[in-house]
């Protein structure tokens, strides 16, 4: 990749600084070892809900329904330990190698993370979930002498519907990847992660919420190919001012709108703050409108998105409603383009997929709430990496306004992605890395 000479400073979510003098390349996807560790940790980190799987075979809860007469009455708590054992024995390749299982509620959950050398020498990245998946169904068939007529049984609660469904649906093994057939094309796997997910395993602090987003994000963009040549410089500054607070934009928009300002007195903010770091100047009049020019299109929309995000936060911590980030991406960005005469957001696309969003997330079609949606979703998929960390950003500071909220759809992943330093905090550890 590209060196750059440029550099940024980053803060952190309560505006401190964490380090100054960040040359653009330190934050890549590519190059940074806190990114390269999230990245790593998703695709080999498996949840095992084994306090869910004796529940659910003590009632016959299997997938998505309930079997009478399939009930498993099973002590798998009280053997949690021998369990643990021998799913270690059999995930690991070589003894010693980088195997890792952590425990959480007293063992109820279970953070397994798979040896490298099981993704290295596959195809896709199926091989965490599958690998996790069987040696929990043939630990416990194994520690309880389970039969011929019964062991299906205990595979159903484990790996859920598969095969009889195309996902593992209602699997009590659970990935926050998605199954390789349901992403929308190629390299969109890292951007297939609902937004619930995100704003749990950050504990609901919206600006750490969108810095783990627009990592995810910004990832996925260099897997499918948009951060060649000229264009990574262009997600390179979309992910440092609006993924991670860079020179403090972020927080010194919220900070001046925060009290009383609206989305029409951030763009005020944003043309303001353009102005005086001379990324945008006055260029020609037409009648009583000031158009503006700008030199540098990439820093202008890196800017722009900062704005994106201080506008949904100001607007949607405000009400504390998530349903409200649509509009704010819609308005914010046609607001802006009506204020410069240059582009929004992602060069227009944010302001495009915030017209569907709306219509799709809560209008007449009403399908579900912001927090259900992902960049792989065909509504929210359009903007480059800077349309869902806003959607997260906004989902963090929902007081309970979502049909699906987070907690209903996501609390394991707090209780388990939401304890390891590089999901909970990114800003900071992305900062330390760079």
């Amino acid at each position: 990749m590209a060196k750059y000479a440029e550099t940024i400073d980053l803060y952190s979510d309560d505006g401190k600084i964490l380090k100054s003098g960040v040359t653009l390349d330190r934050i890549s996807p590519l190059v940074n070892p806190a990114t390269s560790k999230i990245i790593d940790l998703t695709k080999r980190t498996i949840n095992v809900n084994l306090g869910g799987i004796e529940t659910a075979l003590k009632t016959g809860k299997l997938g998505k329904g309930k079997i009478r007469g399939r009930e498993l009455d099973l002590p798998i708590m009280e053997n949690k330990d021998a369990l643990v054992a021998r799913i270690r024995e059999m995930v690991q390749v070589e003894e010693g190698d980088d195997t890792e299982i952590l425990e959480f509620n007293n063992g109820k959950l279970l953070l397994v993370q798979v040896p490298r050398k099981r993704l290295d020498n596959a195809a896709t990245y199926d091989a965490a979930i599958t690998s996790v998946a069987s040696a929990v169904t043939y630990a416990i068939v194994d520690q309880f002498d389970i039969d011929a007529f019964n062991a299906s049984t205990v595979k159903a609660a484990t790996w859920g519907g598969y095969p009889h469904t195309q996902d593992m649906n209602g699997a009590l093994v659970t990935s926050i990847l998605n199954i390789p057939q349901n992403n929308e094309g190629l390299g969109y796997a890292l951007r297939n992660i609902p937004v619930n997910h995100v704003v749990m395993m950050t504990n609901r602090n919206a600006m750490q919420g969108a810095a783990l987003s627009s990592t995810l994000e910004m990832a996925g963009e260099f897997e499918m190919g948009m951060g060649i040549g000229p264009f990574e410089r262009n997600l390179l500054l979309s992910y440092a001012y609006q993924g991670l607070n860079a020179n403090n934009m972020i927080y010194d928009l919220v900070k001046a709108n925060g009290e009383s300002g609206t989305i029409g007195t951030v763009v005020q903010s944003v043309v303001e703050r353009a102005i005086e770091d001379r990324v945008i100047a006055p260029g020609k009049k037409g009648g009583y409108f000031q158009f503006y020019d700008t030199r540098d299109p990439m820093l202008w929309n890196a800017y722009a998105a900062a704005g994106s995000m201080a506008a949904t936060i100001v607007n949607c911590g405000a009400g504390r409603f998530a349903q409200a980030v649509s509009s704010t991406l819609l308005y914010f960005n046609d607001l802006l383009e009506h204020e410069t005469g240059l582009p929004s957001t992602d060069f227009g696309r944010v302001m495009g997929t915030a017209v569907g969003f709306s219509f799709f997330s809560h209008s007449i079609y009403g399908g579900g709430g912001p927090g259900i949606f992902n960049g792989n979703h065909v509504v929210t998929r359009h903007a480059n990496g800077v349309a869902i960390p806003c959607v997260v950003a906004a989902a963090a500071m929902d007081a309970g306004t979502q049909m699906f909220s987070p907690e209903s759809t996501s609390k394991v992943f707090q209780d388990t992605y939401g304890k390891i330093d590089v999901f909970n905090k990114p800003i900071d550890q992305i900062a330390n890395g760079a």
